[in-house]
């Protein structure tokens, strides 16, 4: 059982870590790619550049020397100073510098110029088979070229290559090539950014793992604390809670749990004293009601005595009714089938007639009721039936509760707007810690005594609901050891 729990918790734990290793992979796998695309671009364009600039300057240069008195003189001395700027060029920037004639044949490259500055004026074998493109060179009479190529095929594999035009006035005389592999200068760039970003990415995944795992853990302890607590409430155990820390949305969502699991604890609570109540109040009058239907019976009862024992079965039929009614009302009012059949009526009437109805136990226990010589008559709007059964709660409550010779006060007040009702009885008063639970369903403060005092804890459930219906309030006021008082209102006719 303990191992299933575990592997539940472990699998959602496992779940939540997964998808953010994930989205932590898939990140650095589009951000290495895109660093690789911006390193190529940024590389091709700083390469165009620095071939673009020595091949402009070596134009220029070349320009210059043709066209000076020296290279009229000494044709070959011009040669070898453009040979020795194509190699201090191709040197510089580890690139390939040449310059070729209209037809796109090689005429002058730095293997030209020997080491002891001799002349070669033989072909050179490296760039004898090297022949710029038609097209490239017809591009040059307008602008330079750039581009990456292996001009058509006369490269093994893809140049860098940036081409400008030598001019002798307005004249192209010469090329200017200038080339550099691909291969070999972009795959070691590349390779030496991707070392650092692989370094760089890999103690950031291992940091962010750490931190995830432990981030992720302390997420999902609250969902594996409700998970445990749920199937312990299934059972019927209602003390677990789950740990609360911070104010995010999973701290509200524990408060909320939390909140949850006391209120099923109290009803659970409060059920159970319903049906142990409830299992009283109908097991005691129907064991009285079966007894002395079986003595009649059976004659252990005599005639002489059978009016006053069958008065008592009725009193405990009429009991038996009444909770079964109030079940029943309850019942409706929760479903919202209970409408209410309004008539307009003196309430102060009502609260007499049904004052009546305790006359005998009033004057048993010697109560001295109070306040019904005050009331004058005070029209309402509302269901007579229900809220006479209001009424009759809060009385029978009041005469269960105050001790014998105690009062019972009474009082009727009204504004413009509202009826006032109030029912108060001497007596041992209700604990502040339970008064503000006293509405409760099948609550029920006194339950040292719940044996002995009839109710199964509806009745002023089913009282505040009735009030409620009829757009009014109910509230309960009490001082330990001197009184206890019900107060409602009621919207006047």
């Amino acid at each position: 059982m303990r191992k299933g729990k575990h592997r539940q918790g472990s699998g959602l734990f496992a779940e939540y870590f997964t998808i953010i290793f994930l989205v932590i992979l898939i990140s650095f796998t589009v951000l290495g790619g895109s660093l690789i695309v911006f390193a190529r671009n940024y590389f091709e364009r700083e390469k165009t550049e620095l071939l673009s600039e020595n091949a402009e300057r070596i134009s220029v240069s070349a320009a210059q020397m043709v066209g000076s008195d020296n290279a009229q003189q000494s044709p070959a001395n011009a040669i070898l100073m453009i040979c020795s700027e194509l190699n201090t060029a191709s040197e510089a920037i580890d690139a390939d510098f040449f310059i070729c004639d209209d037809s796109g044949k090689v005429i002058y490259c730095q293997e030209m110029r020997r080491s002891n500055m001799a002349l070669y004026t033989g072909e050179c074998i490296i760039h004898s088979r090297i022949r710029i493109p038609a097209d490239v060179l017809d591009s040059l009479q307008n602008t330079p070229y750039s581009g990456i190529s292996t001009l058509d095929g006369a490269l093994s594999e893809r140049h860098f290559v940036y081409a400008t035009a030598v001019m002798i006035g307005d004249d192209p005389a010469a090329y200017v090539v200038g080339m550099q592999p691909v291969k070999e200068s972009l795959q070691p760039y590349i390779l030496a950014v991707l070392k650092m970003f692989g370094i760089s990415a890999l103690i950031t995944s291992i940091v962010a793992l750490i931190a995830v795992y432990f981030m992720t853990y302390e997420m999902t302890k609250p969902l594996r604390q409700m998970s445990e607590a749920t199937k312990r409430y299934a059972e019927g155990d209602f003390s677990m809670r789950v740990h609360v820390s911070g104010r995010n949305e999973m701290a509200d969502l524990a408060n909320a749990f939390n909140t949850m699991a006391r209120d099923l604890s109290t009803l659970e609570s409060s059920r159970r004293s319903f049906v142990a109540n409830v299992s009283h109040e109908l097991k005691t009058p129907m064991t009285t009601i079966g007894g002395f239907i079986d003595g009649i019976l059976d004659g252990t009862i005599g005639p002489d005595k059978q009016q006053h024992y069958l008065q008592i079965v009725s009193d405990e039929v009429k009991r038996l009714s009444r909770l079964v009614v109030s079940m029943l009302n309850l019942s409706k009012i929760e479903a919202g089938e209970l409408t209410l059949k309004r008539v307009d009526f003196d309430i102060c009437d009502m609260i007499f007639h049904t004052i009546l109805g305790f006359e005998q136990l009033i004057e048993q226990r010697q109560f001295e009721i109070t306040g019904l010589d005050s009331m004058e008559p005070t029209v309402i709007s509302g269901d007579r039936d229900m809220l006479t059964q209001v009424v009759y709660n809060l009385i029978d409550n009041a005469v269960k509760f105050t001790p014998e010779g105690g009062e019972i006060h009474f009082d009727v007040a009204h504004d413009d707007h509202d009826v006032y009702v109030t029912i108060r009885n001497s007596g041992k008063g209700v604990p502040p810690e339970e008064l503000q639970r006293i509405f409760e369903r099948f609550y029920k403060v006194d339950k040292s005594r719940s044996f002995d005092v009839k109710g199964a804890g509806l009745g002023l459930y089913l009282v505040k609901s009735i009030v409620e219906m009829h757009g009014g309030a109910i509230k309960a006021d009490s001082v330990e050891n001197q009184y206890t008082e019900f107060s409602f209102h009621l919207p006047m006719a």
